[in-house]
């Protein structure tokens, strides 16, 4: 505890500080001086200086999406919080715990609509559908109850995004520093009966699945697929967490019909911290009729769109330590199997269209030239869609593509959160010309950074995806083929290199490059280059 007469702003940051904070992200404004107060020199906590602060949102999301631990956006009040707001919204979707903590106007003007400096006549209204919790600080004393309250939601519920609002004048107001931390709860541990229930499905199924999402991240999937002999498939936010290279794994496939058609044979299903959402497997609902087993943090989860046959609350590592507890020592014959997971990869490789074996070979070059632990930040693009069945993570947290919400422009600003949340992995963006657009600017901030960041720019000059959605719902083909920039001269601009390959050699040359360079490259692909030519389907 430390005693001293400071700004509330200062105190705030302070506060942050011993709650383990060391990054935050924003822009500076008249608003937030005093909190400007508390990132000086003595400060323990770097401010980062995004462009946008859009992009401030989306490098605290991929800061905490990398790192499990809460990113924290720092931003004025009204434009500030508004072009927040998205990045709130992919928070929201992927359970990402993201922090934004605002300036308000002058806590006397709230809600009269007197045209006040960036007023918003109730800003926490703007944000309180995007977040766990969205309050305003109307005296300093509620600035450590909220900041503990969000600390609990990230730590022991669900981890969606908390926005506190302070207003100017509380924000100047001086005190004796007496704020102390408030240690966060743990998440509740499962019901070890209902546990045990649920290995005994296992144990009886002739058959069973285990689908994977997010929530499922820290436990020991891999040794419950091998000792109840399941089949397991994962959602874009659960790659990895199970290696996909294993043998019992379908990996990301959860969204392809081939993959589909082998769930409908299933006699049981676990799902494991995952929504079961359409946004992962592309058709809404899922088609199996079996007992379905849920494990989720969130209650709200179940019975859903899926009646659940057997519903556990908790911690998702609890559950499945108590479950393999139970099942011992087993050893199921699951050769035939591993001949169905095996047949439906082959299955799909056999059929994908000429854009996706575009996409195949620039993820295979980059899976072999990047190490296993290599974080993979992927935009809305098609390349994206293709890597989450095409690509192979076997490492929980490196492959990251926010499905749910979907924006454009995440990518790069995400790749330079988790960068600077993990200084010693490799760190790489995958994004669309057009979603490039959405935050070029904070090429500026990386290359500020001297920050050693890829971009694989996936040019196709415009929206391909909804141009081909165009063609095939025979649409008029309006504004999906916009002028591009000259990237190789906007990445000069942008104080970073920029390479355009002539073959896949000179791709994965170029990745390895971009990874010791001092700054971000632009690594522009084209998709109608000659290198890229489609294999003859077999």
């Amino acid at each position: 505890m430390i005693s001293s007469k400071i700004s509330v702003g200062e105190a705030s940051l302070k506060l942050l500080s011993e709650y383990g904070v060391d990054t935050i992200f924003g822009i500076p404004g008249v608003h937030t001086l005093d909190f400007c107060r508390g990132l000086g020199d003595n400060s323990k906590i770097r401010h980062i200086h995004a462009r946008n602060e859009m992009g401030a949102g989306f490098m605290a999301d991929g800061y905490a999406r990398s790192s499990g631990k809460p990113g924290v956006c720092l931003t004025i009040s009204g434009p500030g919080v508004t072009n927040a707001t998205t990045p709130l919204g992919q928070s929201y979707a992927d359970s990402i715990p993201l922090l934004l903590i605002s300036a308000e106007a002058h806590s006397e003007t709230l809600g009269k609509g007197n045209g006040t400096l960036h007023e918003v006549t109730d800003l926490n209204a703007v944000t309180r559908p995007l977040c766990a919790l969205s309050q305003c600080a109307m005296k300093p004393e509620d600035i450590p109850d909220l900041l503990a309250k969000a600390f609990a939601i990230f730590s022991s519920k669900r981890p969606r995004p908390v926005h506190i609002a302070i207003p100017v004048d509380i924000l100047a107001m001086h005190i004796e520093y007496d704020w102390e931390v408030v240690t966060p709860p743990s998440r509740s541990k499962t019901d070890s009966d209902l546990c045990s229930k649920a290995a005994n499905m296992l144990q009886t199924a002739q058959n069973p699945f285990i689908l994977v999402g997010g929530g499922a991240y820290g436990s020991n999937i891999k040794m419950l697929a091998e000792k109840s002999g399941a089949t397991v498939m994962s959602s874009n936010a659960g790659k990895g967490i199970m290696p996909e290279s294993h043998r019992l794994s379908i990996g990301g496939a959860i969204c392809r019909p081939e993959a589909q058609a082998l769930l409908k044979q299933a006699d049981l299903v676990l799902a494991v911290g995952t929504e079961l959402s359409e946004t992962d497997n592309y058709i809404g609902k899922l088609d199996f009729n079996c007992p379905l087993i849920r494990i989720d943090i969130d209650e709200t989860r179940f019975n859903d769109l899926y009646e659940t046959t057997l519903q556990i609350h908790g911690d998702a590592k609890h559950a499945i330590e108590k479950i393999i507890d139970t099942l011992g020592e087993q050893n199921p014959d699951t050769i035939q199997k591993q001949k169905n997971i095996a047949q439906v990869k082959t299955e799909i490789q056999s059929v994908l269209n000429s854009s996706e074996q575009k996409h195949i070979k620039i993820l295979n070059a980059l899976r072999q030239t990047l190490s296993p632990d290599a974080i993979i930040m992927g935009d809305a693009t098609q390349v994206s869609y293709t890597a989450s069945f095409g690509l192979q993570v076997d490492e929980p947290r490196c492959w990251h593509y926010a499905a749910g919400y979907c924006a454009l422009g995440f990518a790069f600003p995400n790749a330079i959160g988790a960068k600077l949340a993990h200084p010693d992995k490799d760190v790489i963006a995958i994004a669309g010309d057009g979603g490039t657009m959405f935050t070029v600017q904070e090429f500026v901030t990386a290359a500020e950074l001297k920050l050693p960041l890829p971009l694989i720019l996936w040019h196709n000059d415009g929206y391909k995806q909804i141009r081909d959605d165009m063609r095939a719902g025979n649409v008029p083909r309006i504004a999906v083929d916009g002028l591009s920039p000259d990237y190789m001269a906007l990445a000069q601009a942008m104080h970073c290199n920029a390479v355009e390959p002539t073959s896949l050699e000179d791709l994965s040359l170029a990745v390895n490059n971009a990874l010791t360079a001092d700054r971000p490259t632009i690594i522009l692909v084209r998709e109608d280059s000659d290198w890229l030519g489609s294999e003859p389907r077999s």
